[in-house]
């Protein structure tokens, strides 16, 4: 984690990074007793469980279980690599760094080319911006946008702008700036005029524009929009060094956090839907960018949430699309919901037309479950009465039930049909088996042996519940060790690795290391040594519990020993299934000397 900054700058940036300020620019704190409470900014909560302590200068909630350091909260909450987070926060402490990569594109380093490339499309938002909300020159197109119902928060938001209706004034602007031409015709920005090496003219002319920014919200891409009847309507940045469309969601960097307050995200087909709603004040919106979800795509969301709203366009088109999203978001992991609009009506139409509380009522909140939404496609245009189009609609919808894994929502879908076509429900179930059948016939053998896709595991909102003694044993233990080297010390000698959780045998390994390496108490520190966010949250959950400062010799001998007889219980237990099994098989001598180490066992954890 951060090797490539040296290690005496991440101490520094930790020391000189109060993580109560760095965390208060995000969430309103309230000190309470040592620490400090608020809102947990990760999941949607009405009551206080995010706490943050200055002496630790570690964050934990005792809600959803994140936790961490100053550097954890960064990269959880705006979605930074470690790289970028030391950087944001050596730039606010003026800390100069070694030359390092501002953003990560996968693996190796960005180029400079890419910096260059970015840093164009950053100064050319800024001034499309200007443009329109400055400018006569952008006057019309500031008064088309305030006709459809932008507001002036909503285009400074969004950072929208205009371009001059000029071939050359962006080539100018640029080339004035030090920005070589052949680069800014890679990056898009510009066109080579006939095939020409050194004559360029702008993309973009006489158009709204709107910047589209990249996961950690560099700008990297334009979408222009005509004022006119010109052709095409919109105009979009080609693909480029800087810029993916199958590895992009559009305003994901804003609406991450109101994803994860909401633990839910709505998906759109464009990003001028997702402006709507954002106007409409649906702000987990994201979209893809004018083409099919990915695969990629679909497990960048699934990392971040697991609940999906698709809110695709009602025409025939938007159906299918929707049919096409749902498939991949399921395999992906994520739990569906399907937002009907009516109408053949687009989200950016159902606004102007409906309004914003409509629209997050009716529309987001009345969201469908995936399958009730098939049945409404499979209506569509058929005539029920008629018998071979119900048998066909049938067909369709037994199709559809043979793919769901939840029984309950099988037998709930099952009941509907034979409620409203008068059919046995034996019936429907014999059809669901056949069809069942047929599947896994069609299935390979690779496909049979993995039923289903591993997906990353995410936390669950936790629930307050009393741990067994040997667990609390391996925290207070844990929480002493954080505290004291000693500590740390005597129960490397008197109990090792033996710890019965797999987590805590992993976080005392790497703690063993960390003061075998000179370093002193800090657990801010120490949760920079450890490799993955499930570790860190289970530290700084421990950290936050209240401990005697000093720890009795009894106090201790009865936490490892709580820990050991746990060890001897499971043996036990062992023991006593391979007597039944021996007495099952009329092994009675067998059995009897599993009987006596049995008894032994018991003996020791009286002692």
């Amino acid at each position: 984690m951060g090797n490539r900054i040296p290690e005496e700058l991440i101490e520094k940036i930790q020391r000189t990074s109060d993580i109560v300020d760095v965390i208060s620019e995000y969430v309103q704190l309230k000190k309470q007793g040592r620490n400090y409470f608020g809102l947990c900014p990760f999941h949607g909560e009405k009551s206080p469980s995010f706490s943050v302590s200055a002496d630790k200068q570690i964050f934990h909630c005792f809600g959803c279980g994140a936790g961490g350091n100053v550097f954890s909260f960064l990269i959880q909450h705006e979605g930074y690599s470690f790289i970028e987070a030391a950087q944001h926060l050596a730039d606010k402490a003026n800390i100069e760094l070694p030359s390092i990569p501002s953003l990560e594109q996968g693996p190796g380093t960005i180029s400079k080319d890419s910096e260059k490339m970015i840093e164009a499309h950053e100064l050319l938002k800024k001034f499309y911006h200007h443009l329109l909300v400055n400018t006569k020159e952008g006057q019309h197109a500031l008064d088309y946008l305030l006709s459809r119902g932008f507001t002036k928060d909503i285009i400074d938001t969004f950072e929208i702008g205009y371009s001059l209706d000029s071939w050359d004034f962006v080539k100018k602007f640029l080339e004035k700036r030090g920005f070589t031409l052949p680069l800014m015709e890679e990056a898009g920005l510009l066109v080579k005029k006939n095939n020409s090496n050194e004559e360029f003219f702008d993309r973009f002319r006489n158009r709204i524009m709107f910047p589209i920014m990249d996961h950690h919200g560099n700008t990297i891409a334009f979408s222009g929009r005509v004022l006119g009847d010109e052709k095409p309507k919109y105009l979009n940045s080609p693909e480029t060094k800087i810029f993916n469309k199958s590895k992009l969601l559009y305003n994901f960097h804003r609406a991450r956090v109101h994803i994860r307050k909401n633990q839910q995200v709505v998906l759109f087909e464009g990003f001028a839907d997702v402006i709507s709603s954002t106007r409409a004040g649906v702000e987990q919106a994201i979209a893809t960018m004018g083409t099919s979800i990915t695969e990629e795509q679909a497990k960048i969301i699934r990392r971040n949430v697991s609940e999906v709203i698709i809110c695709y366009d009602s025409d025939s088109a938007g159906i299918e699309a929707t049919n096409r999203a749902a498939k991949i978001l399921k395999e992906a992991g994520c739990k569906l919901k399907v937002a009907m609009i009516p109408d053949g009506l687009d989200p950016d139409d159902y606004i102007n037309k409906f309004g914003s509380e409509k629209f997050k009522l009716d529309v987001i909140g009345a969201s469908v479950p995936v399958m009730t939404f098939k049945m409404s496609y499979y209506r569509r245009g058929k005539n029920l009465q008629n018998e071979g189009e119900r048998l066909q609609y049938i067909e369709n919808v037994i199709s559809e039930l043979a793919q769901l894994d939840n029984a309950v929502e099988k037998e709930i879908y099952l009941k509907q049909l034979s409620s409203e076509f008068d059919l046995s429900m034996e019936v429907l179930k014999q059809q669901i088996l056949q069809k069942e059948q047929q599947k896994n016939r069609q299935r390979t053998p690779q496909q049979q042996k993995i039923t289903t896709q591993e997906q990353p595991k995410r936390k669950p909102i936790q629930s307050k519940r009393l741990l067994p003694a040997f667990h609390t044993a391996e925290r207070m233990l844990i929480g002493h060790m954080l505290r004291s080297k000693d500590m740390a010390e005597k129960v490397l000698e008197r109990l090792g690795l033996q710890f019965n959780i797999e987590e805590h045998k992993a976080i005392v390994t790497y703690l063993y290391a960390f003061y075998e390496e000179g370093n002193e108490e800090n657990v801010s520190s120490f949760l920079s040594k450890l490799p993955s966010p499930e570790l860190q949250h289970i530290v700084s959950n421990i950290a936050m519990i209240t401990l005697n400062s000093e720890v009795s010799e009894q106090e201790l001998s009865d936490y490892i020993k709580q820990v050991l007889n746990h060890q001897k219980m499971l043996m036990i237990k062992e023991k006593e299934v391979e007597k039944i099994e021996a007495e099952r098989n009329k092994l009675y001598k067998e059995a009897a000397q599993i009987a006596m180490e049995i008894i032994q066992l018991k003996q020791a954890l009286k002692s």
